[in-house]
């Protein structure tokens, strides 16, 4: 075993000093700094596309403390739920702000992960060799899904409840192991105290501390393989004569900076919406839950959040009608597939029988459209995973790609947004409608990319980062 050795400073060195050096000859800590942050070298021409990575960790601090806070006086009983949320309210000091900090929060966090998605998208920050960085930030977008989902019920609110009652009964759609899962999920055979108790331990506990891990498991992954650019350029393939790629430049101080400046513009526009309008018309706080839960009494129109709603949306587009054209949509991309690809006839042949097998499965005589409704409702969250693979466009960045690529994104942004706002209005007939042309735009998107993501003239694609002061 080697044996200790202590680093040694000059008597007349600064306190902080040696203490840093006292905790570093024990503790790694300023390598874990230099590593993660400190000596670590980003592409020199990141624009504001960049600074949502960051403000999602602040956000991931904010909601933590918050919520730590909002424990101290929140009681997991379905009797007393309502109650202690009131109170907090109404008797805490400053209870008001901590609640409204944490519930607008969690807005914000989904806000800020879908423009960082959205980044990724636009630039290909998932293309190879970032394919396991993209991975780790799905899990974590699942992760605050269910840790939306699991805190949702805890203000034992009207739409709480019976948001969380329609949201379990979907799994109630699942063949033969459907109501056992629904049951267990519930604790009980309604939504109840039961229910409200192991959400509350989801919420709190478990989530928060896979939450954490995804998140270390992302930073780690990305500081491995380095940073992607607006340019979609591996910048490590030109590197200076100090062995740093030539076009990155040090975190610390430049992107600090950087960033500290999105944190001000973010915490300004958050202060906002918490001092003047915390329940933003409805949508970060709905009416109907400043109204105590109430199983004797259904709300006239029961819908999720809004981050949910886009997939909500999906699954409500799911009707008995809707089934045919997905029908026809199957077999359509089958016959797509068998004309345009060269796969191995046993592939095609595979990709038949299964896609025969599912159009079968959608006969109103076999298995009806609220268990598809719940398949596609998973199916567009869970497609996401794949775009690693899905495109195939020998550029990365939309820089680079052919002009129309960038109507083809608008189609898919204007589709999901529409998605989400039709998921909070009642089901009349012309939403629903709206809302199948936009689910199959959704789906579109995906299961097409791997044709129209590789046609068209690309521009050429510089060997040096294009920087722009900004």
């Amino acid at each position: 075993m080697a044996a200790f050795k202590e680093t040694k400073f000059p008597a007349n060195a600064p306190v902080a000093d040696k203490a840093l050096g006292w905790v570093d000859d024990r503790f790694p800590l300023s390598k874990l700094w230099n590593d993660q942050w400190g000596q670590y070298y980003a592409p020199k021409n990141f624009n504001f596309w960049y600074i949502f990575g960051s403000l999602a960790m602040l956000v991931l601090v904010l909601q933590i403390v918050t919520g730590i806070f909002l424990t101290m006086h929140y009681k997991p009983d379905a009797n007393l739920a309502f109650g202690s949320v009131e109170y907090i309210m109404r008797e805490v000091p400053w209870g008001w702000l901590v609640r409204y900090m944490h519930s607008t929060g969690a807005s914000a966090f989904f806000i800020i992960v879908y423009l960082h998605m959205t980044r990724g998208l636009l630039y290909g920050s998932y293309r190879k060799p970032r394919e396991l960085i993209w991975l780790f930030g799905f899990a974590i977008f699942l992760c605050l899904m269910a840790e939306a989902f699991f805190g949702y019920l805890l203000p034992w609110g009207q739409m709480s409840y019976w948001g969380a009652q329609v949201i379990v009964n979907l799994f109630g759609a699942i063949p033969f192991i459907g109501p056992d899962l629904s049951l267990w999920i519930r604790g009980d055979y309604v939504v109840s105290d039961a229910t409200l108790n192991r959400f509350f331990a989801f919420h709190v506990i478990a989530i928060p501390l896979v939450l954490l891990g995804l998140v270390a498991a992302h930073l780690i992954a990305l500081h491995e393989v380095g940073s992607n650019n607006p340019d979609g350029i591996e910048v490590k393939e030109t590197l200076g004569p100090d062995g740093h790629p030539l076009d990155s430049i040090p975190s610390h101080p430049y992107y600090s900076a950087h960033d500290l400046f999105g944190v001000s513009v973010f915490l300004l526009i958050f202060s906002a919406v918490v001092f003047f309008a915390p329940e933003m018309g409805g949508y970060f706080l709905e009416y109907n839950n400043f109204i105590p839960a109430d199983s004797l009494k259904t709300p006239a129109h029961i819908a999720p959040t809004w981050y949910f709603t886009p997939f909500y949306s999906v699954l409500r587009a799911t009707t008995a009608d809707f089934m045919y054209v997905l029908m026809g949509a199957i077999a359509l991309y089958v016959a797509f597939i068998w004309v345009t690809t060269r796969l191995p006839f046993l592939v095609k042949a595979a990709i038949a029988v299964v896609s025969l097998l599912v159009i079968i499965g959608m006969l109103p005589q076999v298995l009806d459209a609220k268990f598809w409704g719940v398949v596609l409702f998973g199916s567009s969250v869970m497609i996401i995973a794949a775009l690693p693979w899905l495109d195939k466009s020998p550029v990365k960045s939309i820089r680079y790609r052919p002009d129309w690529h960038k109507y083809v994104y608008i189609v898919f942004g204007l589709s999901f947004v529409t998605l989400g706002y039709l998921g909070t209005q009642l089901p009349t007939a012309l939403f629903t409608a709206l809302s199948q042309v936009c689910t199959l735009l959704y789906f579109g998107f995906f299961m097409l990319m791997p044709w129209w993501s590789s046609m068209g003239t690309f521009k050429p694609v510089p060997k040096r980062v294009t920087f722009q002061p900004h």
